[in-house]
Order: structure tokens, then sequence, then C-alpha cells
């Protein structure tokens, strides 16, 4: 019998009929410590968002028998530290694909389009136009950090007729036809492209990787989009390019982050700012209930875990 821990009956109901040999029981690690009747029996925990920390992880240690943890973000490294030992920690990548590249789009068109102007004018009453404002017609984007999410954006970018090329470790042709470059070469792409997309995660290889260097490279009146990781840019360099007035932001994620009130970045010219909520999906989403039942399946056949990114070490 496999049990899995759900953290409430909402879920519960979308995940459905999950098989004979399924038990879905619910448990939040967050709220309370492991029920002791189902210590020895879970499986599978299923995590919300905003559900991290040594307390929530600490209390799927109780759990002699877990398996594997899957966590409904793609990102992992906040909570690398804290997955008992021989536990698998999934991610939900895929899950989130769609949203973040519909987020991504609606960055670039309001960015690009000027809309929070003319959102501020419509407010004021004043009719201000400013008909001249660039399309994402026939402008170039960049996409760093080119993986199935990557993908997503660059198959919506594509729709509005822009050319799309990408960045990831090494260079390939990606299976959409995508020309993927070497990160190596990412300092000499950048001064032909009008659009630059990050959406790399967080470690020690992509920690400031956008620097003074990296903005400083790409050509005037170009725009950042950040829906990756916060501290992928450098904010300080940052800061001075949008003051200067030469480049423009989209930032769904920033350093820090949450950004506080008073922070430069909230005053920042051309600059538009969304508090990291790209990426977010209910876990009553189909993407997820549909990742779920592949975990299961998984766990049925004896076969390694979907989405496997990491076994823990953390002891329990």
């Amino acid at each position: 019998m496999i049990t899995v821990a759900v953290p409430d009956q909402e879920v519960a109901d979308a995940l459905g009929q999950m098989g004979d040999d399924v038990r879905v029981v619910q448990w939040s690690p967050k709220e309370s410590d492991a029920p002791e009747a189902e210590r020895d029996r879970i499986d599978l925990v299923c995590l919300p968002h905003l559900h991290g920390g040594r307390r929530v992880y600490g209390r799927m240690g109780q759990c002699r028998n877990l398996k594997v943890i899957q966590i409904p973000s793609a990102g992992y490294e906040h909570v690398a530290g804290l997955v008992p030992d021989g536990v698998v920690l999934a991610n939900a990548r895929g899950v989130h694909d769609t949203r973040v590249a519909e987020m991504t789009v609606g960055l670039a068109l309001a960015s690009r389009r000027r809309l929070p102007q003319f959102i501020d004018a419509q407010r004021r009453g004043v009719w201000e136009q400013d008909p001249w404002t660039p399309a994402l017609a026939d402008s170039r984007a960049l996409i760093v950090g080119y993986g199935s999410i990557g993908a997503a954006i660059a198959s919506r970018f594509r729709a509005f007729e822009m050319h799309v090329e990408g960045v990831a470790r090494s260079a390939r042709i990606a299976p959409d036809g995508t020309t993927v470059h070497a990160v190596s070469d990412l300092q000499s792409l950048l001064p032909d492209f009008d659009l630059v997309v990050i959406v790399t995660p967080h470690d020690e290889t992509t920690d400031r990787l956008v620097d003074a260097e990296f903005l400083a490279a790409m050509p005037d009146g170009a725009l950042l989009i950040n829906v990756g990781r916060g501290r992928v840019v450098d904010t300080e360099a940052l800061l001075a390019e949008l003051e200067s007035g030469r480049l423009h932001a989209a930032l769904d994620v920033t350093d820090p982050e949450p950004l506080p009130e008073g922070h430069p970045l909230w005053t920042a010219p051309h600059c538009l700012i969304t508090p990291h909520i790209a990426g977010f999906e209910v876990l009553t989403n189909r993407r997820y209930t549909d990742l779920v039942h592949r975990q299961v399946e998984a766990l049925r056949e004896g076969r390694p875990p979907v989405n496997a990114v990491m076994t823990g070490t953390a002891a329990r």
C-alpha cells in the first residue's frame, strides 16, 4: 500500500482516484508533527508553496519510511540542505512552464509598450500620448537558461514574430529548433539582442551572473527580464544602468527579496516589478495532480522518482 500525504481535502479531491493500492491522508508538516499512526506508512509527501524551513523538513524526517518529498516549485536550492537522509527530493519541473511564460510575455509587453506609463496617465486623467513605443515584433530575444521554461517562453515570443535564441551550459540545437549557445559565449552575444530573459536557477555558477560587465554589453534601450532568481542579478549594477536611463528592467524576482520599503528599485526609472508570482501554481491544478499521479506510478513500479533532483543527507 502506497500512502500519499497532502495538505488538505481540496488537494485530495483534485487527485481523484489513485488506485486500490493507494491511500491519501491529510497532513501539513507546517502545522503539526507527523500523525503517530502514519509515521511508518507515509511514502510520499506533497508540499504546498511556502512550506520550507528546518521545522517542516524535520517533521518529515519523523516518517521513517518516507521515500519522496514532492515540492511545488522548480527551484530547490532553498531546501537542499534540509532533506532527510535517504529521502529523494523531487521538483515540479514542467508544472509552471506556461504560467512563467505567460508572465514573461506580459512583462515584456508592459515594459516595451510602456503600459505603466499609460496606466499612471489614466489614473491622473491625462491624455498622454507616446505613440512610438517599441513593438515586440521583429525584436531579438536571448533566453538565458534554456530549459523547459525557456522553451515555453520562446514559443510564445515567436507568436509575436520575435527572433529567439538561448543560452545554456553547453551549445546545442534544442528540440524546438532554437539555437542554444554555450554560457561561455554569453558576453559576446549580448550586444545583438533587444531583450534578455533570465530564467536560470541560483547557484555558485549563476550568482551575480548579470553584473556590471554583462549589463554594459547590452545595447542602449534593451530590456532585462528576470523570472529566475533575484541573486542572479547584481542589484547595484542594475540600478546604475536604470538610473542612467540606458536600460529597462522587468523583475519578478529581486535581491533582496522581499524588496523592502524604500528600496531604490521601487522608484528606479523604467523598472517594472512584480512580487515573485510568475510561477506559483495551486496544487489542485491538473498539471500538478498529473505529476503526483506519475510519481505514484513510479513508486508502484519501483522506478526512480519523477523529477528527482537530489537525495537528502540531513539526519532524520
